[in-house]
């Protein structure tokens, strides 16, 4: 092959694999809103039917035993999951805010968020956030202990624009 030739066939591989990386996160993404789609549906359907028909805690266990049974190969039907899928659907179906977002993050990251973040504004601060930076699990995880949300929340201030020039001079030393 020669050189010019071999130049150009690397470009084509690279080109193709950027393709395949490209294809394969889009994907991700459709499984993910699907995926998160049947965990909130999940999640619904067992709240009203403990409400409903005042089925206790024991029915969720059930249930993980009969899908489990059902879907052997099917990861994400333990009983805590479906406790998250329940906990994930009561916490925000009724929230106009946090609702629109369900779809924005994965599942893993979600239950990070519910679990640890108890105000609204925190966990909509850590779904845009996570979304915006790409942030793994593992970084969602620090960026929550390190307290990311206060330290954002205190670095907000508009002192600079409501304090009046005399005593701006004074602060400045003028």
């Amino acid at each position: 092959m020669r050189k010019q030739s071999k130049n150009e066939y690397q470009a084509f591989i690279s080109e193709v694999k950027e393709k395949i990386y490209a294809a394969q996160y889009e994907a991700f993404k459709v499984v993910n809103t699907y995926l998160i789609s049947l965990y909130w549906e999940i999640g619904k359907m067992i709240v009203e039917r403990q409400e409903r028909l005042g089925w206790g805690k024991s029915v969720v266990e059930k249930l993980s035993k009969e899908l489990k049974l059902e879907f052997p190969n099917l990861s994400g039907l333990s009983t805590q999951n479906l406790w998250y899928m329940r906990q994930f659907y009561s916490e925000y179906n009724n929230n106009a805010i946090l609702q629109p977002m369900v779809g924005e993050i994965s599942w893993s990251k979600h239950i990070v968020i519910f679990s640890k973040c108890e105000k609204d504004l925190e966990r909509v601060f850590y779904i845009k956030m996570t979304k915006k930076n790409g942030w793994t699990k593992a970084v969602l995880i620090h960026q929550i202990e390190i307290k990311s949300y206060e330290k954002f929340l205190i670095s907000q201030s508009n002192f600079d624009e409501t304090i009046s020039e005399k005593y701006e001079k004074i602060s400045y030393g003028i």
